[in-house]
């Protein structure tokens, strides 16, 4: 977990509570009111690393890529199939954001990318998750096909890759039918910069 030097943070205690799957830390800190009193305060914080996501569009034929997996966060909080159509997205591991969302593109969606455009960066939930997250957008075409995709087993990946009309996927988000953040966040992107019609 990274520190800053911040005059009005003094960090006092870091405490491991759970390395299972990635870390949460409960962070025990001295914090400087504006009227210049201190005061202590406990927070979790959890890092699971910085991660990248892409949007595949297609201008000839009016199509994005997609995908389709269970997210058992979504399904323990209402989501009564705990299915989620999303953006490609992965964890970075151990390479830039850039080399990362190719190699997860292709993992999950069977296309290996040529042009990319990093969009912009942000915190997705700063109020307890550490995570950067980086997003980037790209054409695809048929050609660059190479597998079927749907992720990597041995991470316990089954991950369906759909294809949808764009003006479908803004009305699936208008309906609720979509409801990932991330996906949103590229969707109305790509909406706004007019991606599909340049």
């Amino acid at each position: 977990m990274k520190e800053s030097n911040h005059p009005a943070v003094k960090i006092k205690k870091i405490e491991l509570l759970s390395d299972n799957w990635y870390h949460l830390r409960k962070v025990i800190f001295d914090y400087q009111k504006k009227d210049g009193t201190w005061e202590t305060q406990e927070r979790e914080a959890y890092d699971r690393g910085n991660g990248a996501t892409i949007l595949l569009y297609n201008k000839e034929q009016q199509t994005v890529i997609l995908t389709r997996q269970f997210r058992m966060a979504t399904y323990v909080n209402g989501n009564k199939d705990g299915m989620m159509i999303e953006a490609c997205a992965g964890i970075l591991e151990q390479e830039n954001a850039e080399e990362s969302i190719r190699r997860e593109t292709e993992e999950e969606t069977g296309y290996e990318i040529s042009k990319i455009k990093k969009i912009m960066e942000m915190y997705m939930s700063p109020g307890s998750v550490t995570e950067i997250l980086y997003f980037f957008v790209a054409e695809y075409t048929k050609d660059m096909k190479v597998n079927d995709g749907g992720g990597v087993a041995a991470e316990q990946e089954e991950i369906e890759v759909l294809e949808f009309d764009f003006q479908k996927v803004l009305a699936m988000v208008k309906s609720g039918e979509i409801k990932d953040a991330k996906t949103i966040i590229l969707l109305q992107y790509a909406q706004l910069h007019n991606l599909l019609t340049e």
